[in-house]
């Protein structure tokens, strides 16, 4: 069945993709610079990552909710898109977070490596929030308020679609 093919080589590519998403979080240079010139610019452009994921996942939301349930090659490419999407900003945020801690010491309380960062995402995404890394600072906290905004608006919605597909398929196949 091309149908299958088509899946399997789908998800093969988000995989190789997220993969990907992850290993650039983690080598990413971001060694704390005392240039204030480079540590705002950093900060923009990842401001600008943050924005960009954030447009990219809420497109995709929009499409799977205008689409309804999608068959076939159209159901592969995208939930594989929706999910890699969520991915993307989860490390988006990630990075933030990371960026900001490494550069304003005091605005995070726990966060001192990449994956304390990604971790510290994830749980603030999942609306899970362990308290045990935690938002001190002023521009922490914005940053976590428009992660908190995110996670109920994008990432709820879009994996509330992912997870009714892939019930969808199963269901189907």
């Amino acid at each position: 069945m091309s149908g299958d093919g088509s899946w399997r080589r789908e998800r093969r590519r988000g995989v190789a993709t997220s993969a990907l998403l992850l290993l650039g979080y983690f080598v990413i240079p971001l060694e704390q610079d005392p240039n204030g010139i480079r540590i705002v610019l950093r900060t923009a452009a990842t401001l600008l990552l943050v924005l960009a994921v954030a447009v990219l996942v809420t497109g995709q939301v929009r499409r799977q909710l205008a689409a309804g349930a999608p068959r076939g090659d159209a159901e592969a490419g995208s939930l594989v898109r929706l999910v890699v999407a969520l991915v993307a900003g989860v490390v988006a945020f990630a990075l933030a977070d990371y960026v900001v801690a490494s550069n304003r010491v005091g605005e995070f309380v726990g966060l001192e490596t990449r994956v304390d960062a990604l971790y510290f995402a994830l749980a603030t995404l999942t609306t899970v929030g362990y308290g045990d890394v935690h938002a001190q600072g002023q521009i922490a906290r914005v940053l976590v308020c428009a992660q908190m905004v995110f996670s109920i608006g994008v990432i709820a919605t879009g994996a509330s679609i992912a997870i009714k597909q892939l019930t969808a398929r199963r269901g189907r196949g």
